[in-house]
Formats: structure tokens, sequence, C-alpha cells
């Protein structure tokens, strides 16, 4: 069995891993990203990994990647210049937008503005109706001359975004073909192929953000491949999608805002991986980097999804806040808070830890390379939580003077608190953060968290995981094997997959079986056409069918999942069930109809699944030394047992307060908590709850 290779840009950190499916031998790297040019960090990271394991690149079989690259795109407004194309009269979408305030006693209320100006909204006149029907045909000198008029103004690319496309796509297809003849250098695409769902301003608002980000990533993807090649791989690349699965660079540059939660989708998948191995079906997945955390609920095994969210939100946990977007993604739980997060005294006087990062560049005050703002990493070098000459390993050396000085006069001195009492102020503060978070999303979603499995991972997520379990009552914290690097694991683990949709509103009593059957089989078709190839001999074709549905004469539909062998006789029954656990009633003899229509099509390797054995030097004994670090239960500094992960044994027990270092993080242990290693190497904790306040 050949080997795979993940690799998982994030805003501070890029990460590495190098498996062999069939050994199950893992090797893992890390090192800070390259801001400039994300690509820069993966070419120089690869030789590194390949080193360890003493291969070279013809050994590889595959290249799985995640990327934040579409995020920050969106986030900090750098895509391409972009045009649209739309129906006349149907300009101001954008700006219409819901119509909807995020906040009803906001006087001052903000929203973020459209992607595309005004003035690059150019109109044609053509119309189809609702049923499909052709009412005014399309022009196409009208097409070019719109085309010509943006082009003039030094686009990259133009989203075509006509009224009612979904259920005819003849004139978004068509203006589309006119454009590329008369100018191929355009990146195009059109609102009904990026995602075909009624409902213009959220269509028109994805198909917009894939347009402004498709030239981006096409250069960046068209970059990585050259870089790889000169490197000697010969292997193909996959770059990991929202939803949980793996697109091929042709699938990636057409639809970019598939993209968009690309590297943190793959942390979850391995949360999922993990609690099939540990018979765990209800897990919460942490994951904090150097630059954000986020979140994810993981119920009966199964990982929640969703087909919308939001991006660059004017207040973060205010849905209407941000621009929405229509993509397959996994339910992901927003959390500005990360290693680098910077912190402050805001307009209050009160402290305040993020949303801005101080990112890999210049980074945290402790790396050394120009920051001058403290950060929550900074703060967990003064606790004594971090070890300053075995940082990244020892790759890296953190200066501890240069952030007690940050925080003493960015912190101490305005809030008149000692430099511990403001560094374990900015830990807690980004503490009770991810705690609030995750109350909220669970608290949505009808989660009980007090009965599940906190997974932690991500280069600071072991730091902060036990003291958030506790705030949360979640009873056990599992530190997984290479949990520092897990997001760039999980891609090995991620199968070739793509979603397909049909927007088609048609009442359960005119649905025959027959055209049940044949729309279902045209998504499967259409599904195993896009991923151009069906299953190989090590994988398995797995279908998934969903239909979004609704009683006759409402305004929102549901999501109804489709058991396998699900007739349209057994619709009504599954949409009413559905509707009771939302809204607590249905309505019997009331009328139904479908929406939309989803088929998910995925190649999956069964041997993805079995269990990895993480190289490792081990220094010597598993106690290395002692330090001096923060007892949050005391409120002073105490010594604390540091030991050497790598050298802990299976069965091997250890009671906190204790710091346990790996190379890519650091695991926090609180006062009380036990911690036992598993046979896999996985640190379980037990959180002691007893010890926490009502």
């Amino acid at each position: 069995m050949t080997w795979r290779v993940g690799v998982d840009i994030g805003g501070t950190f890029t990460d590495f891993a190098l498996l062999e499916p069939g050994e199950g031998r893992l090797f893992v790297h890390k090192q800070l990203t390259t801001p400039d040019n994300p690509a820069r960090s993966v070419l120089s990271g690869l030789p590194i990994l390949l080193s360890r394991a003493g291969l070279v690149p013809s050994a590889v079989s595959a290249v799985v990647h995640g990327t934040t690259l579409v995020t920050n795109a969106l986030i900090e407004r750098r895509g391409a210049r972009t045009g649209m194309l739309v129906t006349a009269g149907f300009a101001d979408v954008l700006d219409i937008a819901r119509e909807r305030r995020y906040d009803m006693y906001d006087l001052s209320i903000t929203y973020p503005p459209p992607l595309i100006p005004r003035s690059l909204r150019f109109e044609v006149d053509e119309r189809i109706d609702s049923r499909g029907i052709v009412v005014k045909a399309l022009d196409p000198d009208q097409v070019q001359d719109a085309t010509a008029r943006l082009a003039a103004q030094g686009l990259e690319s133009v989203a075509i975004c006509l009224l009612n496309s979904p259920v005819n796509t003849a004139h978004e297809a068509q203006a589309a073909e006119l454009i590329r003849s008369a100018f191929p250098n355009l990146y195009v695409c059109t609102s009904a192929e990026v995602f075909p769902f009624l409902r213009e301003y959220e269509r028109w608002n994805t198909a917009c953000m894939n347009a402004y980000t498709g030239p981006l990533f096409d250069r960046y993807v068209a970059t990585l491949e050259a870089g790889l090649s000169e490197l000697g791989f010969s292997a193909p690349l996959f770059i990991m999608s929202s939803s949980g699965g793996m697109a091929t660079p042709e699938l990636a540059r057409r639809f970019p805002i598939r993209m968009l939660e690309s590297g943190p989708a793959a942390g979850v998948l391995q949360t999922v991986e993990l609690g099939k191995a540990m018979r765990a079906a209800q897990l919460l997945a942490f994951d904090m980097g150097g630059t954000t955390a986020k979140g994810a609920l993981v119920r009966a095994g199964q990982v929640l999804k969703r087909h919308e969210m939001e991006v660059a939100r004017i207040h973060e946990f205010r849905a209407g806040s941000g621009l929405p977007v229509r993509i397959p993604v996994i339910d992901l739980i927003e959390i500005g808070s990360g290693g680098g997060s910077v912190a402050r005294v805001d307009d209050r006087g009160a402290l305040a830890v993020g949303p801005s990062s101080a990112g890999a560049v210049p980074g945290p005050v402790c790396y050394d390379r120009g920051g001058q703002l403290p950060t929550l990493t900074d703060a967990n070098l003064i606790l004594g939580y971090l070890d300053p000459s075995h940082f990244l390993g020892g790759a890296m050396s953190l200066n501890r003077e240069a952030s007690e000085q940050a925080i003493e006069k960015h912190l101490s001195l305005p809030l008149d608190v000692g430099v511990l009492r403001a560094a374990w102020g900015i830990h807690e503060a980004v503490n009770e953060d991810v705690a609030r978070a995750f109350r909220n999303h669970a608290s949505e979603r009808g989660f009980d968290y007090r009965s599940c499995v906190m997974v932690a991972f991500g280069g600071s997520g072991p730091a902060h995981a036990c003291r958030v379990a506790r705030k949360l009552r979640v009873p056990t914290v599992i530190f997984p094997a290479g949990a520092g690097v897990m997001s760039a694991i999980g891609l090995l683990a991620a199968p070739l997959a793509f979603e397909v949709f049909r927007a088609e509103r048609i009442a359960l009593t005119r649905l025959s079986a027959v055209h049940f059957t044949a729309c279902f089989d045209a998504l499967l078709q259409q599904a195993r056409a896009a991923l151009g190839r069906g299953p190989e001999d090590d994988e398995t074709e797995r279908v998934t069918r969903q239909l979004d549905m609704r009683y006759q004469r409402q305004g929102h539909d549901i999501e109804v999942d489709l058991p396998e062998g699900t007739g349209p006789d057994r619709l009504r029954v599954l949409f009413e069930s559905a509707y009771e656990r939302v809204f607590g009633q249905s309505f019997s003899g009331q009328d139904i109809e479908i929406t939309n229509w989803k088929l998910s099509l995925s190649l999956e390797r069964s041997v993805y699944g079995q269990p990895f054995r993480l190289h490792r030097v081990s220094r010597g004994r598993a106690l290395k030394t002692s330090r001096a670090a923060w007892n949050p239960d005391e409120k002073t500094l105490c010594q604390w047992p540091v030991y050497d992960r790598e050298a802990l044994r299976s069965g091997q027990e250890i009671t906190g307060p204790a710091i346990i270092e790996e190379a890519e993080a650091a695991c926090v242990v609180g006062p009380g908590d036990h911690l036992r290693v598993d046979a896999r190497g996985n640190l379980v904790v037990s959180i002691a709850l007893s010890q926490v306040s009502a």
C-alpha cells in the first residue's frame, strides 16, 4: 500500500500528515504558514515530512489538501474584480437582500456590503417564468455588449445570475457560452451551476462568491500543482471540500466556494473516526489553532451537515449579519479565538480577546517576529503552560520576557493588575467565549453535551479543553494521538465525494414512483460524471438522498433524510416525523410538496478507518521535569509535573495538575482531572466535575 499525504493550511501554521494505510504508520510535521504565498509553506514542508519517513516523492499515491484560502479571501475582500450579468430589473437584489434586521433595536445597524458593487452589475433583458417557460428570449448581442463593457473595466470574472434559472438553465448556459467564446480569459460561472436552488438572493450571492474567489483559487491550485511536479510528485492532488469529501482540482476550480470550510471539516471527520473506534456516539469536536477556533457536534456517530451558512459577519454570533452562502457544509461553530488572538482593553475598559489575530506574520510577541500586541499564546507562555524551549518540539524558541513586557504595557498597567492575573484573564476569557459558543450551538440543535465526549485538537485546543469542559460539565475529554495536526490526519480519511441538487416543486399528490426514481437516477448520473470515475477495487460507492419539503403555502422548508429503499409512498410519514422534531407537532391531512432534491455520492475506502501508529522518538522517561504554572483553583503559581507524551505508555494514569507535551501541542490537565493512556495512544481525561461549582 502506497503512502498518502494530508496538508492543512491554517492562518498561523501549516500541518502535515503522512500515512501508509495498510501498515498504519503515520508521520507528522508542523511549521509556520507563509500568508503572502500559502503554497510556499506547503512546498517547503513536504520534503521535511518525507525525510522523516525516509521516502521519496514517488512513494506517495495521493496528496490531499485543506485550505482556508477561500474563507480568507472573502473575509479580507481580496478576491478578483468581478462583474455580474443579471436579469433586467433585478440588479439591486444584492443590496435589498432579505430586508431583515438582525437586531431590532440597533439604530446604527450595518451589513457587509455586497462583493460586487452596483456599477459592475449589468442587466440583460430576458425572462423565464417560474414554470421554466421562456417569456422573453435572451438577446446574444445584448450579452456580448454588456460583457464587453464589463471587460473594459479590467474584470477577471463574471457571475451570470438570471431569474428562475434553476427550473430552466437555458439562458444562463447560453450567456456563459457566449462570454467564454468572446472572452476566453474571463472566469465565468452561472448561478444554476453553482447551486441550483430557488430564492434569488441566496443563490446569486453564492454565485458571486464563487466568481469572486475563482481566479485566485485557480492560480493557487496551478502554483501548487507546478510546485509538486518540480519536487517530483506524480501523485494526484485532491482538495478537501466543506462537506467532508475530496474534490479533484478540476471540480475545485469550478466550485471554489465549496472549499469554504476546507480544513476544519477534516478535523471533524477524524473525530467521527475516533468516536467509532472508541464506541462513543455523542461527540463534541473542539479545534483551536493559531488563528481561530471551531467546533462541531456529532450525534449518534453522524456529523451534522447543512446547506447554508454565513461569512464575514458584522457581529460574530448574530445570524443575518453576514453574507449568506448556500453550499453543502459540515455544521461548524465559528469561534473567533486562537493562539494568535490579540488581547486589548476595549472601549468599556474591560479585557477583550480577538477576533483580530496576529497570525503567522508578525505572530504573537513571543515569536520575536515583530509582533507588538499581546496574544493568547503570550498569555499561555506566562502562565507556564508552554515551554519556551520546546515549542514545535524545539524548532522554535519563545521569548517570555517580550510577552511579559507586552502584557504589562497593554493590559496590566491600564487594568491595574499584575502580569500573571492579566495573562490568566486572557486565558479564561477565551475559555468563556468557547464555552458560550458551544452552549448556544448545542441549544439551537437540541444537543445535550453533558453526556458527550469532547475531542480536543489543534495547536491550541489541548491547552484549553479541560477548562472548557468543566464550564460545560462535559465529563470526558480526549486528546487524540497527533492532536496538534489532527485536521491534516483527517484529510487522509476523506472520501472522494460530490453533492448534486435539483430545484423542482411538486406536490406529493402528483408525484409518481416513475418520476421519483427518474429524478434521483438523473442526479446520480450527474454526480458520477462530476467525479469522473466509478469505485475502484478497494472503494465502496455510498449514496445518500434528501429532499427539502414543506406544507403547501408555507414559505420555508425542512430537510428530510431518505433511508435506502425509500419510495414516494413513505414521504409523508418521513416528512411529518421530521417536522415534529423541529416544531413539536405536525398537521395530518395537509398538502405537502417537495421543493429541492439532493444527492450525495462518495467513494469510501474501508482501510482509512483502521488504526494508525504515530511515529515518535521518545526522549527517555515519561516524567521530564516540573515547572511553575498557574493553578486556577489556588490562583497562584504551583509546581506542575511535565510529561513527554512520546514516552507515555498504554495504561499509564496521571492525576492533574499536569502538562503533557508533544511537538505540536501542549495538553493541560486541570487539578483533580484524571488522565489515562488508551491502547491507541489517545489521552482520555475524566474531568473532576465534583469540583465545579453549580
